[in-house]
C-alpha cells in the first residue's frame, strides 16, 4: 500500500516547507561534481510537488539559494543560476498544464538580470492558476527578511504611517515577504542534517519539523507521504494542554 493511501486528506497542511539539502553530498558519492547534484535535484522537485498536488497541499515553499550560499565558489554559483533559468525554461509548460502557480520570495534583485527575467515571465505566466502554489526561496534567509521588514516598519513610523504602539505579531508578519503565505505547518529538511540554517524562523515557530537522512536528489514521492504521515501523528497544541485542546 502507497503511503498516499494512508493519509488523511482532512489533516493535510496547508503549507509545507523544504530545506533541500544533500546535492552536494550526493554527486560526490556518484563520483560527481557538486554541479550535478543540483542538476539531479530537478526530479525532487518534480516528485515533491506532484505529491503535494495530490493530496492538497496548498503552498510548497522550497529554500532554493540562500544569500550564504552567494559565499560558494565561483563555478557552483554560475552553475545554480544557470540551472534556475533553465529550469524554469523547461518547466513552464508543465506548470501551466497542472494549475501550479509560481511565486518567490528573497532579495530577488541581487540576481542575476537573465534569472530575474526568466523568474518574472514564469510568474506572470502562472499567476492565474488555481493549484499548488510553488513558492522558491531565492537569496533568501530569514535574518535578511527580518532585518528588511524592521527597515520597512522604521520608516513607517518615521513617516507616522505606523503608530509604534499598534506593532503586534500581525504586523511584523504583514512586513514580511511570506506576508501573503500562511506559516508553514510542517518543515521538511534532507540529508540528515538537523538545523534550520536561516530558514523562515519567525514563520516555523509552531510549525512541525521533520527530518529524513535521504539526499535530495533521491527523495521521491513516497518519501514526502512519509513526512505527511509523521506530521499527522503529531500533536499540535500551540502552547496548550493535551486537555486543553480536548475541551476546545
Amino acid at each position: 500500500m502507497s503511503g498516499k493511501d494512508q493519509i488523511d486528506l482532512n489533516n493535510v497542511p496547508a503549507h509545507v516547507a523544504i530545506i533541500m539539502d544533500g546535492n552536494g553530498r550526493w554527486a560526490k558519492q556518484q563520483g560527481e561534481l557538486r554541479t550535478f547534484g543540483h542538476t539531479s535535484g530537478v526530479e525532487a522537485v518534480r516528485e515533491a510537488l506532484t505529491a503535494a498536488g495530490e493530496i492538497g497541499v496548498d503552498h510548497l515553499t522550497l529554500y532554493a539559494f540562500s544569500t550564504e550560499n552567494w559565499n560558494r565558489p565561483l563555478a557552483e554559483v554560475n552553475a545554480l543560476m544557470d540551472l534556475l533559468v533553465s529550469t524554469i525554461i523547461n518547466e513552464i509548460d508543465s506548470l501551466k498544464d497542472n494549475e501550479v502557480k509560481l511565486t518567490a520570495i528573497g532579495n530577488i534583485t541581487s540576481l542575476p538580470d537573465k534569472c530575474q527575467a526568466e523568474l518574472q515571465k514564469g510568474i506572470l505566466e502562472t499567476a492565474n492558476n488555481q493549484g499548488v502554489n510553488l513558492n522558491l526561496a531565492l537569496s533568501y534567509s530569514s535574518r535578511w527578511e527580518i532585518t528588511q521588514a524592521i527597515s520597512r516598519i522604521a520608516k513607517d513610523v518615521d513617516l507616522k504611517n505606523l503608530n509604534p504602539n499598534e506593532i503586534n505579531e500581525a504586523i511584523v508578519s504583514s512586513y514580511l515577504s511570506t506576508a501573503n503565505l500562511p506559516d508553514p505547518e510542517l518543515m521538511i529538511r534532507t540529508s540528515g542534517e538537523n538545523r534550520i540554517s536561516n530558514f523562515m524562523l519567525w514563520q516555523i515557530a509552531y510549525s512541525e519539523l521533520y527530518f529524513t537522512d535521504i539526499l535530495w536528489p533521491d527523495f521521491r514521492k513516497e518519501d514526502f507521504y512519509t513526512a505527511i504521515l509523521e506530521y499527522q501523528t503529531r500533536e499540535r497544541r500551540f502552547g496548550k494542554t493535551s486537555d486543553q485542546k480536548e475541551t476546545i
